[in-house]
Parts: structure tokens; C-alpha cells; sequence
């Protein structure tokens, strides 16, 4: 058991090495990089790092081709076959989390002197980052969005989005979130704002999977508007917490 937990140690020990032990200071590029493997723009974050390598008395290996070129690239454990479409939209949170924290373990600052302390500074805070957005879907949608070229504002809707087949917005998802905080401002009971809850969970799980389905099928489109739509899903979450942490069982605005 120790020589396994061994093993794995050294093997995030070259991860780090390999891609943050020489991270460079400074700003990110304006303009990004295409990825060659994946054909994805390079994560803007990681356009400026630089990389060097321990001598292990084998052949040199070509830095570029250990060179990050997004999130998925940090967690080559949990997120081996990277992003869609070679991978899936879907992610296993206790299996990331615990390479997250294999590679923190290893990236703390606390960890390392001198000039290798302000590196280790760097790669913990692009892991940190990395991290948080590709746990969280939505935010994890818009990154994917972004590596396409396609940049959102967090609170862009519905109403700000390209008109669909038939020449109109998508007026009935309009309506339906119109209803569903409706219907909350008018809840009297927690049983109520539970089955609320369960029902928009099943909406945001929905939402996950059709995004799966565009982004493997190269939809970028249906993939940001899916986006948007899930955005909507996530505030109505937000509200009916909101709901639940009032101290009257009743909110006036859910944000």
C-alpha cells in the first residue's frame, strides 16, 4: 500500500515538474494559441508559461508537447481523454477533487524557497483556478466556450441571444422561468420549495447532458445557448436557497 501511495506521489511530483515548475511571471498574451491536438484556443492563463525539466539521463523531451493548452491538460488523472469533443462534458467531482489535491500537495508554497516559492505561488493559484472552474458546470461551460472563441457574460440571457428558427427568442423557456419564481415568491412550506429544488435539479441535469451531446457533436451555438439556458436553471437554484435562508420563509428578489 505505501509503494502504491509512493508511486503516486512521484507521479504528481513530474506533473508539477513538468508543467509549473518554471511557470513565468507576467500578463497574459492578448491573443491566444491554438492547441495542436485538440484545435481548441489555448486557455489565455496558461498562453505565458514556460517550462524546464530535471536531467533524467534519458532523451530530451520536446517541451511543447507537455505544454498545457487548457484546464483539462492540469489533470491528465481524472481528465486523461481532456476536453470534449475528445472527452466528456460530464466530470466525476470526488475524482478530481482528489487530484486537485494531490497536485496542491505538491504546488503549496510552503513547500518551496526562493525563487521556486514564487513559482510554486503561480502554479497553485492556475491549479486553484483551473479547479474551481472546471467543478462548477456552468462555469465549466463557459470556459468550453471560451476556448472556442466564444465569450459570455455571466449574465447574459435569453433576450440577448440570436433568434432561433423559427425568427423569434425562446419566449416559452422565458415564461416557464417567469412561472417557476412565481411560484416561489408564492411557496408557504419547505415540502414546496423541496419539490421546487428536486424539480430544478432535474432541469440543470437536463441541461448537462444536452450540453455533453453539443459540445461532442461540435455545436458551438446550441452549446452557448444550452449555456445560457443552464444559467437560468442555476439562478432559479440560487433563489430557492435564497428562500430557505430567510428568516420569514420568504424572499423578495431572487437574484
Amino acid at each position: 500500500m505505501q509503494n502504491a501511495k509512493s508511486r503516486a506521489t512521484f507521479h504528481f511530483y513530474l506533473v508539477f515538474r513538468r508543467y509549473f515548475a518554471s511557470f513565468a511571471t507576467g500578463h497574459a498574451p492578448t491573443k491566444t494559441l491554438r492547441s495542436p491536438r485538440s484545435g481548441l484556443q489555448q486557455c489565455p492563463r496558461l498562453a505565458n508559461t514556460r517550462f524546464r525539466f530535471a536531467s533524467t539521463g534519458k532523451a530530451p523531451v520536446q517541451k511543447e508537447s507537455l505544454r498545457p493548452q487548457t484546464y483539462y491538460d492540469i489533470f491528465p488523472t481524472s481528465l486523461s481523454s481532456g476536453a470534449p469533443p475528445n472527452g466528456s462534458f460530464h466530470i466525476n467531482p470526488a475524482v478530481l477533487r482528489k487530484e486537485f489535491l494531490q497536485l496542491q500537495a505538491i504546488a503549496h508554497p510552503d513547500r518551496h524557497q526562493g525563487v521556486d516559492k514564487a513559482k510554486a505561488e503561480t502554479a497553485s493559484a492556475v491549479i486553484n483556478d483551473a479547479y474551481r472552474t472546471l467543478l462548477n458546470p456552468l462555469a465549466r461551460a463557459r470556459y468550453l466556450l471560451s476556448l472556442h472563441g466564444v465569450e459570455m457574460a455571466e449574465d447574459e440571457s435569453i433576450a440577448g441571444s440570436p433568434s432561433d428558427s423559427t425568427g423569434g427568442m425562446d419566449a416559452g423557456l422565458l415564461m416557464e422561468v417567469m412561472e417557476v419564481r412565481e411560484d416561489i415568491e408564492a411557496a408557504q412550506s419547505r415540502q414546496e420549495i423541496e419539490e421546487m429544488k428536486a424539480h430544478n435539479d432535474a432541469r440543470k441535469e437536463a441541461s448537462e447532458d444536452r450540453l455533453d451531446h453539443l459540445f461532442r457533436a461540435g455545436d458551438i451555438e446550441g452549446a452557448r445557448r444550452e449555456t445560457v439556458r443552464l444559467g437560468y436553471w442555476v439562478n432559479v437554484g440560487t433563489a430557492l436557497e435564497n428562500w430557505e435562508k430567510a428568516g420569514d420563509g420568504r424572499v423578495s428578489e431572487h437574484d
